[in-house]
């Protein structure tokens, strides 16, 4: 306890009572005492995370939790050991990440019942939307009411204050006003929008409420904790508010109490910025998150194959520094928002950025935008699917099945612990019917499904679903029986024609693979250095007599 103890000074500057310190000491205590539940002890090359939403598919007279695990079991359970559950909680908005109750299952989904029956299939992950709750909450719903329990549990800011230092996510106002019990008006802070009201952790009892989530959580049988928009934890006027050094100090809490509780449960942050504010939060690579959200990879991976170039992807895999085995990162090229922009800033000029965005924007995406400190603004989500994304409206389906799979390679040879979002395993295009049903841009990649339906289109009903379900789920197959896919193994670019992106990856026996991808849509001939190469895709044997002529879009992963 004497970290926590330490921290709990830090973060409150020596000001915490020692009866509140006792307190957090006697939760952390029952936690452990009531969990039995053994997690799996680090990560390989055996672990790729599914990330869906509770009520992704449906069926009459079932829950959508049970649709879920029955589609689980049947297709995916020898692909994905570990399933993303996107906030599964009572909500009011944000598909989820507006939540009203954390200690509740949404009853369209089920109930902790239907949780722990999933659980039995699979590792979870769920979501600790530690930043902000839903207007509609108790606690919020408390503060108007002005019951003394919830006095100071957010943030309430004179609007005269001069807060145009702070990062804006969104183009929403940062300060709501919201009318209380007695009359009176408070402005109250709201990073993501109106119905998204941050939590006050500069109150002590705000915390102490908060780890009772999270060890409920970690009692419920969580094997990952994802901390949601975790850079906007702390609020300091005068400053961005953002990556500021008590949040850092909240996340090194949650990890101490994490590992006392349930050791094995890995911490995953969620920061949509630019890579060094993102692996920060590595901390000392011991002490805050295992993992980090790997976000530059998903827009590097687009503007590779848009740009048939591998320079810029090359140069920034060059970069990483991946000589540890205590931490990894968590990658993905889809997710349940859309396409960040941010973390490209910094690595390719704004003007290639803005003419991505473009052509995007031609093919049917669509564009979210953030407020700027000098009151312009500027794009920083692409919502779109990550098919869509990379393919015209008019490919045939042949083609887009090859870039669609030549990102997934990458994705999946790619130093880290590999996700692959739902939609991505369907096939799915945009649901440009489910944006102007839900009235905002990230619907677009959030369509919920008939099991009967989506189970007919998988089977061979829809072609590009059927293709992309079988193949994708093969190329994971085969990327877990390779011990130089494990996460920690280290990463060495080779050499190559701009439009192919090289590289190999070792084992800690020895075994190796060297990974090759033509990103163009063009033939390219590559010299492979001499050795016996045998194709992981088709069990062939490579020849390196003479250079290889690479197809359009073509991928290999060569055992060596």
């Amino acid at each position: 306890m004497n970290v926590i103890n330490s921290l709990l000074s830090s973060i409150y500057n020596d000001s915490i009572d020692d009866q509140l310190t006792e307190q957090i000491h006697q939760k952390i205590i029952e936690a452990k005492n009531h969990i039995n539940h053994t997690r799996k002890q680090r990560w390989d090359e055996k672990d790729v995370v599914l990330i869906t939403y509770a009520d992704q598919f449906y069926q009459p007279e079932k829950n959508t939790l049970t649709c879920l695990t029955d589609f689980y079991n049947a297709g995916l359970s020898a692909v994905f050991n570990i399933v993303h559950l996107l906030p599964f909680y009572p909500y009011s908005s944000d598909d989820g990440f507006s939540v009203i109750d954390y200690y509740q299952v949404n009853p369209i989904a089920g109930d902790w019942q239907d949780i722990a029956k999933l659980h039995r299939s699979t590792r979870l992950m769920f979501d600790y939307v530690c930043n902000h709750m839903s207007a509609q909450s108790e606690w919020f719903r408390g503060y108007l009411a002005q019951q003394p329990e919830y006095d100071d549990f957010f943030v309430s800011m004179d609007p005269g204050i001069d807060l145009s230092a702070v990062t804006r996510p969104r183009t929403s106002p940062l300060l709501t006003p919201f009318t209380l019990k007695d009359g009176s008006t408070r402005h109250i802070w709201t990073t993501f929008s109106a119905d998204q009201i941050d939590l006050n952790f500069a109150n002590p009892k705000v915390l102490i409420a908060m780890l009772d989530v999270l060890l409920e959580y970690l009692k419920q049988g969580a094997d990952y904790i994802r901390l949601d928009a975790v850079g906007f934890m702390w609020k300091t006027p005068g400053t961005r508010c953002l990556h500021l050094e008590k949040t850092h100090q909240l996340v090194k809490l949650f990890r101490a109490v994490t590992d006392i509780v349930a050791p094995g449960c890995v911490i995953i942050t969620e920061t949509n910025v630019p890579h060094q504010d993102n692996i920060a939060y590595f901390g000392n690579g011991h002490d805050e998150a295992q993992m980090v959200y790997q976000f530059p990879l998903p827009p590097l991976v687009l503007h590779a194959i848009h740009t048939g170039s591998a320079h810029t992807l090359r140069q920034w895999a060059t970069s990483l520094d991946l000589n540890t085995t205590d931490t990894t990162f968590f990658n993905f090229l889809a997710s349940h928002d859309g396409i960040g922009l941010n973390p490209l800033r910094g690595l390719l000029p704004e003007e290639e950025i803005l003419s991505l965005v473009e052509d995007l924007q031609r093919e049917g995406a669509l564009v979210s935008y953030k407020n700027n400190p000098d009151g312009s603004r500027s794009p920083y989500e692409i919502n779109v699917t990550y098919m869509d994304a990379l393919n015209r409206q008019d490919s045939q389906d042949d083609e887009r099945i090859a870039r669609f799979l030549l990102a997934h390679a990458i994705l999946l040879a790619f130093p880290g612990v590999p996700a692959i979002y739902i939609q991505s395993i369907l096939g799915s295009r945009n649901d440009n019917d489910g944006v102007k049903s839900a009235g905002h841009n990230r619907a677009i990649n959030r369509q919920k499904y008939s099991l009967d339906d989506i189970n007919q289109a998988i089977a061979g009903k829809n072609y590009l679903r059927h293709q992309i379900f079988h193949r994708l789920s093969q190329l994971i197959e085969v990327r877990k029986g390779h011990p130089a896919f494990h996460p920690n193994s280290p990463l060495i670019i080779h050499p190559s024609p701009q439009e192919v992106l090289a590289f190999s990856r070792e084992a800690p026996n020895g075994k190796r693979v060297m990974a090759l991808f033509n990103l163009s849509p063009a033939e390219c001939p590559v010299d492979l250095p001499a050795a016996e190469y045998i194709n992981l895709l088709t069990a062939e044997t490579l020849s390196t007599t003479s250079p290889y002529v690479m197809q359009p879009y073509q991928f290999l992963w060569l055992n060596y």
